[in-house]
C-alpha cells in the first residue's frame, strides 16, 4: 500500500512539472505552413492599388517561412476606409489577413478625421514596392494643357471619394493655384475614372505617375493626357511639369502640402493589423525585402511597367509619427483637403 502511495505521488509530481514547464512557442514557419493568407484591397481591381496588391499576392508567399499562399480579395466602400476599419478591428490578428491600404490614411489620422476608425500608426507597416509621385491630368478634349490654362474654365474631375487623394489633390490646387476644378465623386477606383475620362463624362483626374506609366502608357504616348502639376518626388521622365509646392505662395501653404502629399512616401503600402505578433511582423519585412530582390517578381513587375524602388516600414512608420507632430494651424487647413 505504502509503495502504490509513493508510485502515485511520484506521477502527480511528474504532472506538475510537466504543466509547470513552458509551452514552446510555434514557430513562423510552423504557423504559415499550409496556410492560405489574405491580401485586402480597399479599391476595385484594375488600378494601382489592386495591380500592386496582387503582384505581391503572387510572391511574398515564398519569402516567408512557411510558404503560406496569398489570395487577394477587393473590399471596396469609401475609398478604402471600411476595408482599413475592418483590418483594424475585426479581421483575424494573427498574420493571415494583411492589406495594401490609401497612403493618405496617416494624414487623415494626422488631422483628426472622424471617419477613420483606425489609429495609422498601431497598424504594422510592411513596406511598398516605390513611393508615390501623384500628378494631376486632364484629358485632351477638354481643351486645357496647363495650369494657366486650366484656372480658365470649369472642369469635372472624377475621384473615389473625399477621403481620398483622388479628392484633395484637385481642391489643393484650387485653393493654391486658382483653378476651377469641380469635383465629381463616388467613383469605384482609378480604372472606373479612367472610363468615365473616355466617355467625357470627367475631364481629369488625380492619378500617380507610376501608374499612368504601367495602366495608361498609351495615353501618355499618344498625348491623350497631360500632365499638368506633380507632387511628391522629382521624377526623371515627367518632363516640364510644375511640383504643386512652387505654386504656393506661403511656406505655411507649402506645409499644407506636404502633409497632404504625405503618402508619397508610403507608394502603395502593405500593412498588417496592430495584434501580429512581432516574430510574424519581423518574418514579412524581411519577406517583403527579399521579395523585391527576387528575379521572379523584378521580371513581372518590369513587364507590368512598375517601377521598384522598395520602402522599409520601419521607415514607413518614422515618418508617421513625425506628420503626427505637425503644427495645429497646418493641419487645420489640411484637413479642408483630406475629408
Amino acid at each position: 500500500m505504502k509503495v502504490r502511495i509513493v508510485q502515485a505521488a511520484s506521477c502527480l509530481l511528474g504532472l506538475a512539472l510537466v504543466s509547470a514547464a513552458p509551452v514552446q512557442a510555434q514557430s513562423v514557419e510552423d504557423f504559415y505552413k499550409g496556410k492560405t493568407a489574405t491580401m485586402l484591397i480597399g479599391v476595385s481591381a484594375g488600378g494601382e492599388y489592386d495591380l500592386h496588391a496582387r503582384l505581391i499576392a503572387r510572391h511574398i508567399g515564398k519569402h516567408i517561412p512557411g510558404n503560406p499562399t496569398f489570395i487577394a480579395q477587393n473590399m471596396t466602400g469609401a475609398g478604402g476606409i471600411i476595408m482599413a476599419n475592418f483590418l483594424y478591428s475585426v479581421a483575424p490578428q494573427d498574420g493571415t489577413h494583411v492589406a495594401v491600404i490609401q497612403n493618405g490614411f496617416p494624414a487623415m489620422n494626422a488631422i483628426g478625421k472622424r471617419k477613420v476608425q483606425f489609429e495609422s500608426d498601431k497598424f504594422h507597416w510592411i513596406g511598398a514596392i516605390t513611393p508615390t509621385v501623384e500628378t494631376m491630368a486632364l484629358w485632351k478634349s477638354v481643351g486645357a494643357k496647363d495650369v494657366a490654362e486650366a484656372r480658365q474654365k470649369e472642369i469635372p474631375i472624377g475621384s473615389v471619394g473625399n477621403a481620398n487623394i483622388t479628392y484633395g489633390f484637385p481642391m489643393m490646387m484650387n485653393e493654391f493655384a486658382g483653378t476651377k476644378f469641380r469635383m465629381v465623386i463616388g467613383y469605384r477606383g482609378g480604372n472606373d475614372i479612367n472610363l468615365a475620362m473616355e466617355r467625357g463624362e470627367v475631364g481629369g483626374r488625380n492619378n500617380t505617375w507610376s501608374s499612368w506609366k504601367s495602366t495608361r502608357n498609351d495615353w501618355l504616348k499618344n498625348k491623350d493626357i497631360y500632365i499638368i502639376a506633380y507632387g511628391g518626388p522629382t521624377p526623371s521622365d515627367i518632363g516640364d511639369v510644375p511640383n504643386i509646392e512652387s505654386l504656393a505662395k506661403t511656406e505655411e501653404e507649402k506645409q499644407v502640402m506636404r502633409l497632404v502629399l504625405s503618402g508619397t512616401h508610403f507608394g502603395r503600402p502593405m500593412v498588417a493589423p496592430p495584434g501580429v505578433p512581432a516574430d510574424r511582423v519581423a518574418a514579412m519585412r524581411k519577406a517583403f525585402m527579399d521579395m523585391a530582390k527576387d528575379p521572379a517578381f523584378l521580371k513581372e513587375a518590369e513587364t507590368m511597367k512598375i517601377d521598384v524602388d522598395p520602402q522599409r516600414g520601419e521607415d514607413m512608420h518614422k515618418i508617421i509619427r513625425e506628420i503626427m507632430t505637425y503644427p495645429e494651424s497646418v493641419k487645420k487647413r489640411a484637413a479642408d483637403f483630406v475629408e
